[in-house]
């Protein structure tokens, strides 16, 4: 037994979540890792132990995939395509991600439902709300795809939309970055990057968290969004037990990292 109470009352109080349900959004190119087309294995399996550690927590997860590593929609109508047809390829390549992340979190004994914006029964149930709600109830990790099943809405959207049905309390946003800046880091050197934001803030400064319609539902719904770093490992779970990573939108006055 440890002598210092102290010590282990702080441990456990940073294994606590400050939130109970969740909705993390994962872009597509995540899960291509380094060879940025198509889908890495290995990749995949980093991102379900990453769900598996705060699922450990007792947080109520549920995620949303990009499908940005097979084809993007707005890059296809480009292109030549039909945006709607555009827009259905896309949502149909974040099925492909869906899937794959699924038999990821499967391999790690987490029990998972699929549900998707576009019926297909044979490898998804449709998404119904309360039966979304009441898999996480019930401890399963819930995996969305195809978006919200209608074209010239963005995953983002689709994230925004479904943390609100289902009640989230919080949306994170994995990203390749570290957070919010006030201008690209990877083209300026004195970028400053935000620790935390109010949703007006975030508009006022003309921000890019989400697209304009992700973050309005966002705004509405009282959701704040956390936008962190997926590429380092265990940032998800620090992001729930309240560690300083990445952006929050959504808390009660602006910083500067």
């Amino acid at each position: 037994m440890s002598g210092n109470p102290v010590d282990e009352a702080t441990m456990a109080a940073r294994a606590t979540p400050r939130w109970d349900r969740v909705l993390l959004k994962l872009s597509g190119e995540a899960f291509a890792g380094s060879q940025g087309f198509g889908i890495d294995p290995a990749t995949v399996l980093r991102m379900a132990e990453e769900i598996r550690d705060v699922h450990s927590l007792g947080v109520q997860v549920a995620v949303v995939v990009g499908g940005g590593n097979v084809i993007r929609g707005d890059l296809a109508s480009q292109a030549g395509i039909e945006r709607a047809t555009a827009d259905h390829m896309g949502m149909l390549a974040t099925v492909i991600n869906a899937l794959a992340l699924q038999d990821a979190l499967e391999k790690l004994r987490l029990e998972t439902r699929m549900q998707t914006g576009i019926t297909m029964t044979a490898v998804a149930e449709p998404f119904i709300r309360r039966r979304a709600i009441r898999h996480l109830e019930k401890g399963r990790v819930v995996v969305f795809g195809a978006g919200t099943g209608i074209p010239y809405f963005t995953t983002d959207t689709a994230a925004a939309l479904r943390a609100v049905e289902i009640r989230a309390q919080a949306i994170l946003k994995a990203t390749n970055v570290d957070g919010v800046y006030d201008r690209d880091p990877r083209h300026h050197e004195d970028a400053r990057r935000f620790t935390a934001l109010t949703h007006e803030e975030a508009l006022r400064l003309r921000l890019q968290v989400m697209d304009l319609t992700a973050f309005t539902l966002s705004m509405e719904n009282g959701i704040p969004i956390v936008v962190f770093d997926l590429g380092r490992p265990g940032n998800v779970r620090r992001v729930l037990v309240g560690d300083a990573v990445g952006t929050v939108v959504g808390a009660i006055a602006s910083q500067v990292a």
